[in-house]
């Protein structure tokens, strides 16, 4: 963590955007378009997270695409800021975790780098989502921290709730049949230790998390504003609505 001129210097100018996925949820929406080019307010879901990305200052974008992937790359192609890169995965979907692998094996990705799904929607608290983050972060203790979000903060949100933290913020899974009070917001800072050794082809991030888990290497920040699940069509109107209300 460091301060320029008393804000928090981004930890990273790179963000893995993750907008690869077939987006089922999102059927009907998704059977003629990919779902980050789904639109709520009017615009696509990816260009609410890029808008975000570049008023943070985050200056590089890597976006994988498979499904549909040639319509996402030419609207992808029309934005200047941040600037995108294109993994391509449309020969072999990756998941999570195996569309960050390869990216990172294409040294497209710094040590460390921001990741973020591209369906997320959310609402900063007092300060910028990506700067709170990047003051929240120690490469000493962390493989990866992940922000977090309390259920009466999670726009849409019906399950049970993802993660448990410690006072110093260490993160642990919630135990099966049980509740956890904290729900993984799709955003996250990553390290490449946490990479490392990684499986090849397809697999979830969530193999990485519980090694560092295992490691006493995950942590978590509990995000300030609000934040908005958008998966699925009947969400989407909800969604409008709470945005347009604050």
């Amino acid at each position: 963590m460091s301060k320029l001129g008393g804000m928090t210097k981004l930890a990273s100018d790179t963000a893995m955007v993750l907008a690869a996925g077939l987006g089922k949820r999102m059927r009907p929406l998704t059977a003629t378009r990919p779902k980050p080019l789904v639109q709520v307010l009017g615009k696509p879901l990816i260009d609410h997270a890029l808008d975000r990305l570049a008023e943070a200052g985050i200056a590089q974008a890597v976006v994988n695409v498979h499904y549909m992937g040639d319509a996402l790359e030419a609207h992808l192609a029309m934005r200047s800021q941040p600037k995108v890169t294109i993994s391509d995965e449309r020969a072999l979907l990756l998941e999570t975790g195996g569309g960050m692998a390869k990216a990172f094996a294409a040294g497209m990705l710094p040590d460390p780098f921001f990741a973020l799904n591209s369906d997320n929607i959310w609402l900063d608290g007092p300060f910028n989502t990506f700067h709170e983050l990047s003051a929240a972060w120690d490469a000493d203790r962390m493989d990866a921290l992940l922000l977090m979000v309390r259920h009466q903060g999670a726009g849409n949100y019906r399950g049970a709730g993802d993660f448990h933290l410690d006072p110093m913020g260490l993160a642990t899974r919630r135990k099966p049949g049980r509740v956890a009070p904290f729900i993984f917001s799709g955003i996250q800072i990553v390290s490449h230790r946490l990479l490392r050794d990684c499986p090849d082809g397809a697999f979830s991030t969530n193999i990485l998390w519980n090694r560092a888990i295992e490691e006493g290497r995950l942590f978590g920040l509990v995000h300030t504003g609000e934040w908005f699940e958008v998966g699925t069509p009947g969400s989407i109107a909800p969604t409008e609505a709470m945005l347009t209300r604050v």
